[in-house]
């Protein structure tokens, strides 16, 4: 018995895989509930009106980085239209913020050319980009919560499955509490 103990302890990967683990899972465990909140951003949208990002609390958000060159920002921005039609009434907005590098006048020709019915900003001194856990990478998202934390981000097209769904549940609580408190 004693040498079956010893054997048992003997082993350093034996009591560091185990606290090693446990380690990592607390590290998750607090940073997936420690969520950040928004950059508190004054912008300019292109067509010269203010925007406030901590006046947008109560809604869900989605900060999308795009640029007028990059493949991937045109191939989703149909995508994000409709995502903004179907749940802009329901307390969904979209930022398009088009990077620095991008040359004005060709967003400005881009939304009117496409219609974009959403905010477009252009970050011309990369300040936005810099407050958005310095973006250099398009497309790129950023979703906000209703509280104004960053819950989710992701960098190239977004999954508009995932993030309907997610958009489904949000706001629908947000739906069954106006309701009931009318």
């Amino acid at each position: 018995m004693k040498s079956l103990f010893n054997a048992s302890f003997n082993s350093p990967a034996k009591i560091l895989v185990p606290l090693i683990v446990a380690g990592l899972l607390a590290f998750l465990f607090l940073n997936l509930n420690d969520k950040k909140q928004a950059p508190d951003l004054t912008f300019k949208t292109i067509d010269g009106k203010a925007m406030n990002i901590a006046s947008l609390k109560g809604k869900v958000v989605v900060v999308n980085f795009w640029a007028t060159y990059c493949p991937g920002c045109i191939e989703e921005m149909p995508d994000l239209v409709r995502t903004y039609q179907q749940y802009h009434d329901q307390g969904l907005e979209i930022i398009a913020v088009s990077i620095a590098d991008d040359p004005l006048n060709q967003v400005v020709n881009f939304v009117k050319k496409n219609a974009l019915p959403f905010p477009v900003v252009h970050d011309s001194d990369a300040s936005i980009s810099q407050a958005f856990d310095q973006v250099s990478l398009t497309p790129t998202s950023f979703i906000i919560d209703q509280k104004g934390r960053v819950v989710g981000k992701t960098i190239g097209k977004l999954d508009f499955i995932s993030l309907n769904k997610l958009l489904e549940q949000s706001l629908k609580t947000k739906s069954i509490i106006r309701k009931e408190s009318k």
